[in-house]
């Protein structure tokens, strides 16, 4: 199965890094010579994505004008002698489209994969969270591993997992597996259990595959705090409906990831790939 769309949620506020991000996003931080964000588009074009829709939100211009085409800029270093450095902006010329829309209110990341319903229409795609750079030296192949599990397991839903410290399981997602290895069946994933509550130490990754079917499981989960609509809440639909072995889970051993918004594992070296 062929999957060529990819979704990427920035319009999160990164309000954990004030006061870096009062004035630029998250995404946008730098981690060596590149803002996080071209990590992630890079580590999705590598997987064959074609086109990519960055649902964006208040104060993400910059984001946009990155992934902008700039001939004058190309100009200048050329009538300069710093040719050198056109090799630094080889991302503008690579074969993907960039699409973007707008999250009008800040309602939880299953509202903003909600946002990109009108764009994916009836095809799977992928998502992949604009601050989160995966694997050592953002080299991962996971999202076409997960692409390619997705196809043989005619899963209604591949999500990554990794390894995080027992104390850590309430920040985030965490599987509850149904079976043994790298991949595995999910039972259930529970948002933020307390260590006691907590099925496992395997953490939500920021990479996801979906059939089209997971919006229709968004649109029927129940806002929470804040009147967000959580994308677990969604899984879990998919789980109660479909069974076990609707949702496959990829687990990423030896593929950290480093986040924009928490502190997981080290930066990638300023001359990655």
């Amino acid at each position: 199965m062929e999957i060529t769309i990819a979704v990427v949620p920035v319009a999160g506020l990164g309000s954990r890094l004030l006061p870096a991000t009062k004035s630029q996003p998250k995404e946008m931080l730098p981690v060596g010579r590149k803002p996080v964000v071209q990590y992630v588009a890079e580590e999705l074009t590598r997987a064959g994505m074609e086109r990519i829709l960055f649902v964006t939100g208040p104060g993400k211009a910059s984001i946009e004008n990155h992934f902008d085409l700039n001939p004058e800029l190309i100009q200048i270093l050329r009538e300069t002698g710093k040719e050198d450095l056109l090799a630094e902006l080889y991302f503008e010329r690579v074969d993907v489209r960039y699409f973007y829309t707008r999250q009008r209110e800040l309602l939880g990341l299953g509202h903003a994969i909600l946002c990109s319903r009108p764009f994916v229409s009836d095809q799977p795609f992928v998502v992949a969270l604009g601050d989160s750079i995966i694997g050592m030296n953002a080299a991962s192949d996971v999202v076409r591993r997960m692409i390619d599990i997705f196809a043989q397991q005619r899963a209604e839903a591949v999500i990554a997992f990794e390894e995080v410290p027992r104390s850590d399981v309430h920040r985030y997602g965490i599987a509850d597996p149904k079976s043994d290895g790298d991949v595995f069946e999910l039972a259930d994933v529970i948002e933020k259990p307390s260590v006691e509550e907590a099925p496992s130490s395997l953490a939500i990754a920021a990479r996801y595959v979906f059939a089209p079917s997971i919006y229709d499981a968004i649109d029927r989960v129940a806002p929470g705090k804040d009147g967000e609509i959580q994308l677990t809440d969604a899984v879990r639909i998919l789980l109660r409906e479909k069974g076990a072995s609707s949702a496959c889970a990829c687990a990423m051993t030896n593929a950290a990831t480093t986040s924009a918004t928490s502190t997981r594992t080290s930066a990638p070296s300023s001359n990655s790939p």
